[in-house]
């Protein structure tokens, strides 16, 4: 069985594969000093609570854009797990062509999100991450990585209102009956989730005028079922999209 995580900044997304399906999958919070022992120790009791042998899982792969806690990961790998983790890097083979000034620069988790999606649905591709960070991937019909966009996301716009307003109080992040909010809690949720709406759409249709061909917009994150429900654009919400293409990218490096 192989493990795959990708460390976010906000969360960390683990899930178990059986060959080509997924078996079961947590979210976890990012904690920056956890160690080894404790991210091995959770692994193993949420394997154990579903029922799941650890000495089962022969693999593990890693995408994370959180450089801290790599050190503790593979440590964790290591000694748990005892094998040698597949971490996404240069050098690494995704089967992605990737045309920006400087291939280096993007994320592992905008590549591997863009080598399922390529896998899952083919090209021309709009991914949309909502994560700490609202990202936009372009993907050629050939298949070509073509650049993107880095908004802010959701999480830290609630949280920047919340530190720099004194009076306006932190919200839950739900669809509002209407876009009139006739109180403050509702005004907040209308503007953020009306407001990321009217970004992701314009932003996807920019997009659009830039790439040749028709794109299917995809979009996972933690706020992708709910940003898709309003969403005029998007066509497809996958929230497993980053773990199947550290499965794909798993399995390309261990032939």
């Amino acid at each position: 069985m192989l493990l795959a995580i990708d460390v976010g900044n906000t969360h960390i997304m683990l899930g178990i594969f059986q060959e080509e399906e997924v078996l079961v999958y947590w979210r976890l919070a990012t904690r920056k000093e956890s160690t080894e022992d404790e991210l091995g120790m959770t692994v193993k009791n949420l394997l154990q609570n579903s029922r799941l042998n650890l000495k089962n899982v022969d693999a593990v792969a890693i995408s994370s854009v959180v450089p801290p806690l790599m050190y503790s990961l593979e440590r964790m790998s290591r000694k748990y797990f005892e094998v040698e983790p597949l971490v996404i890097s240069s050098g690494i083979k995704t089967g992605l062509t990737i045309v920006t000034d400087n291939p280096k620069e993007v994320g592992a988790d905008r590549i591997v999100n863009a080598v399922a999606a390529l896998s899952i649905y083919g090209g021309p591709l709009i991914i949309v991450d909502f994560g700490t960070a609202t990202t936009f991937c372009a993907i050629s019909g050939e298949g070509n990585y073509l650049g993107g966009v880095i908004a802010p996301g959701i999480g830290i716009s609630m949280e920047a209102l919340f530190e720099r307003a004194a009076k306006l109080p932190r919200i839950e992040v739900v669809r509002p009956e209407k876009v009139i909010g006739r109180d403050t809690i509702r005004s907040m949720q209308s503007g953020i989730v009306f407001g990321f709406v009217g970004q992701v759409d314009g932003i996807v249709n920019r997009i659009r005028e830039e790439l040749d061909g028709d794109p299917l917009v995809v979009a996972t994150g933690g706020f992708a079922s709910l940003m898709a429900s309003e969403s005029s654009t998007i066509n497809r919400v996958n929230p497993l999209l980053t773990l199947q293409g550290l499965r794909i990218i798993h399995a390309l490096n261990k032939r």
